[in-house]
C-alpha cells in the first residue's frame, strides 16, 4: 500500500473538455449560476423566496448602526424561523426571513462562482461575485461574528444553541467559498472575513475554553481547509477539538439543552450522548461503525475525519473512517449512488432498509458521498472509492438538475407514481416533477459547486504519481517529480469506454495510475514499451520516463449488465436493475406507456439488449431496449381478488433512459427496479 497521501489537482491546471461534462459545467456556468443569483435575490416568479440578499442587506445596515452608536431595532423580532412574511405582506426592511442556515445558499453560489472563474476568467462574473463578497463582508460585526439570524434577532443568544440553528454551518460553507474566492482572485477580502470569524468561534470555544461542537456538520472540513489554505495551525486545532468533543460525555448538545431548559424553569434531562443519533453525536466520532442519522450531516462529519486523518495521519481515525465507509456501501447505499433511506429525519435507515419509493436520497447527501469518497481516495487509492465517486457522480448528483438547469429535486427517489405522489401523505417529499426552488435550497447551489469543481475530482497525485480516478475528457499540467508535463485525456463514457492519454508538451519521470472501474468488462490496454506496468488495489500502475508524443490508450467493455440487490434489501427482492458503464437506466412512462409496475425484465436475455441514441432536451443521450413480457390488464369489472392463475402476459420491449435524464419530459411514471422474471 503506498501511504503517501495525494492531492488533487488545483482547477487552474485542469480544464474539462469531457463532451458531456464540459457541456454540464457550461450549464452552470451559463444557466444555473444566474438563475441563482436571481433566486438569491427573491426574483424567480413563483418560487419559494430565498430572503438571501434580503437578510444580507439587513444585517449589514444592523452592523453599521452599531458601528456608528445608533441604536439598531429589528423591524422584526421573534424565535421562530419563518419564511412568508406575516399575513403575507410585504416584507419588513430590517427584519431576518427565512431559516436559520439561509447564509449558507449564497456561499454555496458563490463557491461555485470562483472555481469557474479559476477554469475561465470572466470579468462580469467575476464583478457579480465581488458584489456578493461586499455584501457579506458588509454584514460582519466587529468581533468578526457573521450570521444574519442573530444579528437580525439577539446577538445576545449566540452559540447558545449550536445544535439547532447552524451558525457553525453557515461559517462552515463561508470559509469553503472564502478558501476558493482567495484561490481563484487572489483577494483576501472574503478569506480575512473567515478568519474573523473563526478567531471569533475560537475565543468562545476550545479545550480551555467552553464545549461545543457544530449541530450540522461541515466546519470540521472547513477549517481543515482553511489551515491548508493559510498554514496557520490554529484552524486544524479547532477543527480536531470539535471532533473530538462530538458524542463525548457531557455531552456538548445536553449541556445546552439543560442550559436552556434551566431559563424556562424546566428540570434537567440526563447528559447523556444517547439522544443525539440524528446528529452523529451519540457517541465519540473514533468509536463509530454504522451510518446513522441525517444523511447530509453524517457524509460532511466523514470528510472532516478523513481530513483529520490524512493532515494528523491519525490511524484510529482513519479506521473509523473505513468501518463507516464500509457501513455505507455495504448495507445503505442505493445503486444510483444516493444514500439516505427515509424521510424521517432526512435519515440513513437501518441496514438493507433502500425502499424505492419513499427514498429520500437527498442531492446534498450524494454530494456528501462524492467529497467523502474523493478523500478517501486521498489516504489511499482504492478502486473501490472511486467506483461510488463515479456512481454518485453520473446518477443522484446529475438526476438533482434539469437538463435545462432550470429546475431542481431535492429528493431522488427510485420510483415515482404522480398519482401516488399527489394523494398519498406518505410520498408527500417525493416530487414527481423538479422544483424552481426551495425555502431549504441547499441543494441546486450544492450542485453548482460540485459540478464546476468536478476537475479536483478527475486525478489526484503524491510527488511521483498520478492518480486517474475517473474517466472524463480534460487538459492537465501536472508536476511529475519535479518536472512539469501536460497531458490530455480523451473519453465520452456517454458512448464508449476508449480512453486516450496522451503527453501533449513536457518530459517527467513518473508513474500513471488507472482506475479498473467496476462496471468494466475486459479491458485492453496499450502502453509505450520499455513502461513497466503492475496491478495493485483495482489500479493499473505505468511507470516510467514520459515525453511528448508518449500515448497510452485503453479500451473499457461497456455492457448492459442486469444487475440484482441482495436479498436482505426486502424493497428488491425479485427485482433487477440495468446498468451500462458508471449509469443507471429506468424506465419512463413517456417510452413505456402508464403501469410500469406491470413489466416484466428478462434479465437472462440482457444479451439482447439495444443501444441506441435519444434527444431529450437538446441533448443526445444512450438509451438501451430489451426484450420485455407485460401483464395485460384486467377488464373494469374484473374481481379485486380471484383464485390464483399464472398471470397473462404479452412480448414487449422496455426502453430505458439514464436516472440522471429522467423528467426532462413531462410528468410521468419512472421505475429503476424492474420486475424480473
Amino acid at each position: 500500500m503506498r501511504s503517501e497521501a495525494s492531492q488533487p489537482l488545483s482547477l487552474n491546471n485542469i480544464r474539462v473538455t469531457d463532451p458531456f461534462w464540459a457541456r454540464e459545467i457550461g450549464l452552470i456556468r451559463q444557466a444555473v449560476i444566474p438563475y441563482q443569483w436571481k433566486a438569491l435575490h427573491d426574483q424567480i416568479p413563483d418560487a419559494a423566496p430565498s430572503w438571501w440578499a434580503h437578510n444580507m442587506r439587513a444585517a449589514a445596515r444592523a452592523v453599521a448602526a452599531k458601528k456608528a452608536g445608533k441604536l439598531f431595532v429589528p423591524a422584526h423580532h421573534s424565535d421562530k424561523i419563518e419564511t412568508l412574511p406575516e399575513d403575507g405582506k410585504k416584507p419588513q426592511e430590517d427584519a431576518f426571513y427565512g431559516f436559520v442556515f439561509q447564509d449558507s445558499d449564497g456561499y454555496k453560489w458563490l463557491e461555485a462562482v470562483a472555481y469557474q472563474l479559476m477554469t475561465k476568467p470572466d470579468a462580469a462574473l467575476q464583478a457579480q461575485a465581488q458584489e456578493a463578497v461586499d455584501m457579506i463582508c458588509a454584514a460582519q460585526e466587529e468581533d468578526g461574528y457573521l450570521d444574519t439570524f442573530y444579528t437580525l434577532t439577539d446577538r445576545d443568544r449566540a452559540f447558545t444553541n449550536l445544535r439547532d440553528n447552524h451558525e457553525l454551518y453557515c461559517f462552515g460553507h463561508l470559509t469553503e467559498a472564502a478558501v476558493a474566492w482567495h484561490q481563484a482572485t487572489g483577494k483576501d477580502d472574503l478569506l480575512n472575513a473567515a478568519r474573523r470569524f473563526a478567531e471569533c468561534i475560537a475565543n468562545k470555544f476550545g479545550p480551555d475554553k467552553e464545549r461545543g461542537c457544530p449541530g450540522h456538520e461541515i466546519a470540521e472540513m472547513a477549517l481543515m481547509r482553511l489551515y491548508e489554505e493559510t498554514g496557520e495551525p490554529q484552524w486544524r486545532d479547532l477543527a480536531q477539538f470539535f471532533l473530538d468533543v462530538r458524542g463525548a460525555e457531557p455531552n456538548t448538545f445536553a449541556l445546552e439543552e439543560n442550559r436552556r431548559r434551566a431559563e424556562k424553569g424546566l428540570p434537567e434531562l440526563p447528559v447523556s450522548s444517547e439522544r443525539y443519533q440524528y446528529h452523529q453525536a451519540h457517541m465519540p466520532v473514533r468509536e463509530m461503525r454504522e451510518a446513522v442519522g441525517h444523511a447530509v450531516r453524517q457524509m460532511y462529519l466523514c470528510c472532516g475525519m478523513a481530513d483529520e486523518a490524512r493532515l494528523a495521519d491519525d490511524p484510529e481515525m482513519l479506521a473509523a473512517c473505513e468501518r463507516l465507509w464500509q457501513s455505507v456501501v455495504s448495507q445503505k447505499l442505493y445503486i444510483t449512488g444516493g444514500v439516505g433511506g427515509t424521510h424521517v429525519g432526512e435519515a440513513f435507515s437501518r441496514p438493507y432498509d433502500l425502499p424505492a419509493d419513499t427514498a429520500y436520497s437527498e442531492t446534498c447527501a450524494a454530494i456528501g458521498l462524492a467529497f467523502f469518497a474523493r478523500r478517501m481516495l486521498q489516504l489511499k487509492p482504492l478502486s473501490n472509492y472511486a467506483d461510488v465517486m463515479e456512481q454518485a457522480l453520473y446518477n443522484t448528483v446529475l438526476s438533482g438538475m434539469a437538463l435545462d438547469g432550470q429546475s431542481f429535486f431535492y429528493v431522488n427517489p427510485l420510483e415515482v407514481d404522480p398519482d401516488a405522489c399527489e394523494t398519498d401523505r406518505r410520498l408527500a417529499h417525493v416530487k414527481p416533477v423538479r422544483q424552481k426552488w426551495f425555502g431549504c435550497a441547499c441543494c441546486p447551489p450544492n450542485i453548482a459547486r460540485i459540478v464546476s469543481s468536478l476537475g479536483q475530482y478527475i486525478v489526484t497525485q503524491t510527488q511521483d504519481t498520478l492518480f486517474f480516478h475517473l474517466y472524463i475528457g480534460s487538459d492537465m499540467i501536472v508536476n511529475l517529480g519535479g518536472s512539469s508535463v501536460t497531458l490530455r485525456m480523451e473519453a465520452d463514457l456517454l458512448k464508449n469506454g476508449d480512453v486516450h492519454l496522451s503527453v501533449t508538451d513536457g518530459e517527467a519521470q513518473g508513474i500513471f495510475a488507472f482506475r479498473d472501474p467496476a462496471w468494466a468488462g475486459n479491458a485492453h490496454v496499450k502502453i509505450p514499451a520499455g513502461v513497466k506496468s503492475w496491478s495493485e488495489n483495482g489500479y493499473l500502475y505505468a511507470k516510467g520516463i514520459w515525453k511528448q508524443g508518449d500515448q497510452i490508450t485503453i479500451h473499457f467493455t461497456m455492457p448492459v449488465r442486469a444487475v440484482k440487490a441482495n436479498p436482505l434489501v426486502k424493497e428488491a427482492m425479485h427485482q433487477v436493475c440495468f446498468t451500462r458503464g458508471p449509469m443507471v437506466f429506468c424506465a419512463e412512462e413517456a417510452d413505456n406507456g402508464k403501469h410500469l409496475h406491470l413489466l416484466r425484465a428478462l434479465p437472462d436475455q440482457v444479451a439482447e439488449a439495444r443501444e441506441k441514441t435519444m434527444v431529450i432536451d437538446g441533448l443526445t443521450l444512450p438509451a438501451i431496449t430489451l426484450p420485455a413480457r407485460r401483464i395485460l390488464e384486467p377488464g373494469e369489472n374484473a374481481p379485486l381478488y380471484a383464485p390464483w392463475t399464472p398471470a397473462e402476459t404479452e412480448d414487449t420491449e422496455i426502453t430505458l433512459v439514464p436516472y440522471f435524464a429522467w423528467n426532462n419530459r413531462g410528468k410521468g411514471e419512472m421505475r429503476v427496479w424492474l420486475a424480473a422474471e
